[in-house]
């Protein structure tokens, strides 16, 4: 790459991803003034309690740490680990309906949290978990329709200001180390708990041929999933709990999940991890992002307390102290490495040779 081409390059990254961050903190702005008008005639929320010292960062202090991420995300871009972000998949006409949803939606959200409502699900739809038929987050019919499939990552960008998606690209760089050393037709991944599909995505444009399967307990959720992991032989998309995985042992070289543990009871965290360790091949990866967790980033603590006081998330608590290290080793994998990213965290676990 010439200079001239890498100077183009990180000009259009950089324009990309501020436009970006811009549009989903703007967006954020805006549902923090919706919901507060919506809750004016509402019982007020409890005053939140944070012990952290270093406090509730502020939004200059987040942004901060957005940019951090940015700046590694361009270096593995540059690195050639994968390709550069692309566009929403609809364009702005998409990114503006979506923001009207969201909108739209932060009223019921804010009567939810005022009045501790998180069982407005419907479960006509066949036998689930408990602990998964809740609204988490508050959100609209919990993880069980299609507009709650539609808007999810529209609520998570607007959460995280925009920085999910490079958040997620994290996971990319471990399996670009292995598509370095075997050819990708030769493997076979799973995604535990796709949710929409968003990381997969962007799997399938970084490495088009590697055979993707997805897996979800929401068939709203599976069929977007479906449709990011596009028709190539051996890819789909079934539904599925992470707990109960339906596959054969040691049937996939990569096995990834985001934001799957810190929504589960430690008791399905255990068994979630063994069954993640049960399907990796030997030699292959499990690929863990997820929220961070207590002393990780000591001056994002304070938000990791903020969470769960704002928002429906009944095991978010345990989540932050949970050894997920503990959990893998006890399944028979080796962590192999772990950084965060914001505010998240990327762990890599491996599954010895026999």
């Amino acid at each position: 790459m010439t200079p001239v081409e890498r100077f183009a390059m990180r000009a259009r990254f950089g324009l990309a991803q501020a436009a970006r961050v811009g549009w989903y903190a703007s967006q954020n702005a805006a549902g923090v003034r919706v919901g507060r008008e919506a809750g004016r005639d509402l019982p007020p929320p409890p005053k939140p309690v944070i012990e952290a010292p270093a406090g509730i960062p502020n939004r200059a202090e987040l942004l901060k740490h957005v940019r951090k991420l940015l700046v590694r995300d361009l270096a593995n871009v540059e690195a050639g680990l994968y390709p550069m972000p692309v566009d929403e998949p609809d364009g702005l006409r998409g990114l503006i309906e979506r923001r009207g949803m969201y909108l739209k939606d932060i009223p019921n959200i804010v009567r939810r949290r005022a009045t501790r409502s998180h069982q407005e699900v419907d479960r006509s739809g066949g036998k689930r978990p408990r602990y998964y038929m809740q609204n988490f987050h508050f959100q609209t019919d919990g993880w069980m329709t299609e507009d709650s499939a539609r808007l999810y990552d529209t609520q998570v960008e607007t959460l995280f200001l925009g920085a999910a998606a490079a958040m997620r690209r994290q996971g990319l760089v471990p399996i670009a180390e292995m598509v370095r050393e075997r050819d990708q037709r030769t493997l076979a991944m799973l995604d535990v708990a796709s949710g929409s599909g968003s990381f997969l995505r962007d799997v399938r444009q970084a490495f088009p041929r590697l055979p993707i399967v997805a897996s979800d307990l929401s068939e709203p959720y599976v069929g977007l999933a479906r449709s990011k992991v596009g028709s190539r032989s051996g890819s789909g998309a079934v539904v599925a709990a992470a707990e109960s995985l339906p596959f054969a042992t040691g049937g996939f070289d990569i096995v990834s999940t985001i934001y799957l543990f810190h929504e589960l009871p430690p008791k399905v965290r255990r068994q979630v991890a063994a069954e993640m360790a049960r399907v990796v091949a030997p030699g292959g990866r499990v690929i863990v992002i997820d929220s961070l967790q207590t002393g990780d980033t000591a001056e994002l603590d304070g938000l990791l307390e903020l969470f769960p006081q704002l928002f429906h998330e009944p095991y978010y608590r345990s989540y932050l102290t949970e050894d997920i290290v503990a959990l893998f080793a006890d399944a028979g994998l080796e962590l192999m490495a772990g950084w965060p990213a914001f505010l998240s965290k990327v762990q890599v676990f491996q599954k010895p040779q026999r």
